[in-house]
């Protein structure tokens, strides 16, 4: 137990008087009206954001939603949203559920909602509307490009997210796309590899790209899939005692030789983090992609009065090497924001063959991949929805595809997105430009620009000259996005990964690792 000073007593009690005289002022003395209830949930979220990100109040109304995240359950029609100018759309509905089930499909804009209009209705009004108890039914009315108004009534279900969205066998390679870590996880992916190992698969690929964690018992589990019971995988150390914690395989592995890959990136965290890190502390995979985000810190779900809760960052986790992968140090903060851990305090482990890692920076992968970033076009299209749209247009006259592998966007397709795009609003300014800019500015303030000024003229009538032929330079870019967006219309979920996979640099780099026995091998080698 730790032990507190009186004078730390004296500063509690002292600042608990000195908040409720400020918050007794303001409620009765400010010129306009407060709401107390919003006003203490501004201090509250105030107090917590000095600490970390991770340490978060939930409301009795926010209850739900943090349920759902930490279960992956929640009761409704089975599909997200999407606001384009207060317009509401179904965005993407899950395969085999209640808005699939009823015909409904992304693209359709909601009108209605059990008669109530929708447009310019916040995120939460739409949400509380849509989801319900089980077995009631919510009409919808929709308004489907090509066809006009439709209304359907939708039967709301249990609905649970399925941890791995993804299982199958691509190019001889058993493939598992892991995205959350709620209950059961371990299981899914142990029935995944099982499948697998009856199929006579002879190599493993775990996706945990863009996955941000979850329960950290179904971390263990998923390790023990490909770890001998009684493996140490992570330490908790905090203040107390009881968070002073060691977890160790616990079952019987599944498969211990296979060779596997691991993917991660920049946004693979926490439980994903201590999944890939123990798997390279104990040289059982080779982790490809970018590193690992960096979170090695452990919330707790702490119950208040009043139907409220906290989930409170209480301990920190290390893994096999005895490595803290935190990046952030939230304890030394400048302007409010939390610092990289210094490299004078990043120390040295090694991995079980003596493999050297590093700690403080994340995961880093074995094999780096330079991440793929978007053209400032792509991501203006995107950011308008003209993807989107022009996806919900193809749907309309188009009732099936081919399937995800074979699936292409042909030349003339594009030409026809090229038209559809030339009358929408995507203005973008690339990081050209903004450099051109920059050093425009700073020309002026050094006096130069009088000089400079016809350099600049000409140097942006080129930049524009070849932002004109953006859709021509990155054409392939496009190409890709447009076949996402398309097939996710027809496979939903499953063809959205599927059609991928032709042009995933992570994956082609799983692809050769794992076609070259003894190279594998040297990865895991010192």
């Amino acid at each position: 137990m730790v032990a507190f000073k009186a004078s730390d007593y004296f500063e509690i009690s002292k600042n608990i008087s000195i908040f409720a005289d400020v918050y007794k002022e303001v409620n009765t003395t400010y010129v306009d009206e407060v709401k107390p209830g919003k006003l203490i949930r501004a201090a509250i979220d105030g107090m917590l954001k000095s600490l970390d990100p991770y340490t978060n109040f939930y409301s009795e109304a926010q209850a739900e939603d943090y349920r759902f995240q930490v279960s992956g359950t929640y009761s409704g029609i089975g599909a997200s949203t999407r606001r384009i100018n207060g317009r509401i759309f179904i965005d993407s509905p899950l395969e085999d559920r209640p808005c699939q089930k009823a015909g409904l499909r992304a693209g359709d804009e909601i009108i209605t909602i059990d008669g109530i209009p929708v447009k310019d209705k916040s995120k939460s009004v739409i949400r509380d509307l849509l989801t319900g108890q089980s077995g009631t039914s919510v009409l919808v009315e929709v308004n489907r490009l090509s066809v006009g108004r439709l209304k359907k009534e939708i039967i709301r279900e249990n609905i649970t997210l399925k941890n791995v969205a993804y299982s199958g066998v691509i190019d001889d390679i058993g493939y598992i796309k892991l995205v959350s870590f709620t209950p059961k996880a371990g299981k899914e992916v142990r029935d995944a590899v099982l499948k697998f190992k009856n199929q006579g698969v002879q190599k493993l690929v775990l996706d945990l790209r863009n996955n941000g964690g979850g329960l950290l018992n179904e971390a263990i589990n998923i390790v023990n899939v490909f770890i001998p019971r009684g493996e140490l995988i992570v330490e908790t150390r905090g203040k107390f005692p009881e968070d002073n914690r060691s977890f160790k395989t616990m079952n019987s592995p599944v498969d211990t030789e296979t060779p596997l890959v691991v993917l991660i990136n920049g946004n693979s965290a926490s439980a994903s983090e201590i999944v890939a890190g123990a798997l390279q502390d104990l040289d059982r995979a080779v982790l490809v992609g970018q590193n690992s985000f960096g979170k090695g810190l452990v919330q707790t779900t702490k119950g208040l009065s009043y139907n409220t809760s906290m989930k409170i960052t209480t301990s920190k986790y290390y893994i096999p090497s005895g490595r803290l992968i935190q990046r952030l140090d939230y304890s030394n903060k400048v302007e409010g924001k939390a610092l990289a851990v210094a490299d004078s305090s990043k120390r040295i482990f090694k991995t079980r063959n003596g493999r050297i890692v590093i700690d403080g920076e994340g995961i880093q992968p074995d094999a780096a991949i330079k991440p793929l970033k978007l053209s400032e076009l792509s991501l203006s299209l995107i950011q308008n929805h003209i993807l989107f749209n022009y996806a919900t247009r193809f749907r309309s006259k188009h009732d099936s595809i081919v399937s995800p592998f074979e699936f292409e966007v042909s030349d003339s397709l594009y030409n026809d997105f090229c038209l559809f795009i030339q009358d929408k609003d995507y203005d973008y300014v690339t990081r050209t430009e903004k450099n051109i800019n920059r050093l425009e500015s700073q020309a002026k303030e050094d006096k130069y620009y009088d000089m400079l000024s016809s350099e600049f003229t000409k140097l942006k009538l080129t930049m524009q000259d070849i932002k004109n032929k953006d859709t021509e330079n990155h054409k392939s870019e496009l190409k890709e996005l447009l076949e996402q967006e398309i097939v996710r219309r027809y496979y939903y979920q499953r063809g959205d990964i599927e059609v991928q996979f032709d042009d995933d640099m992570d994956w082609a780099s799983c692809k050769e690792i794992l076609t070259d026995s003894t190279g594998y091998n040297q990865y895991l080698t010192p």
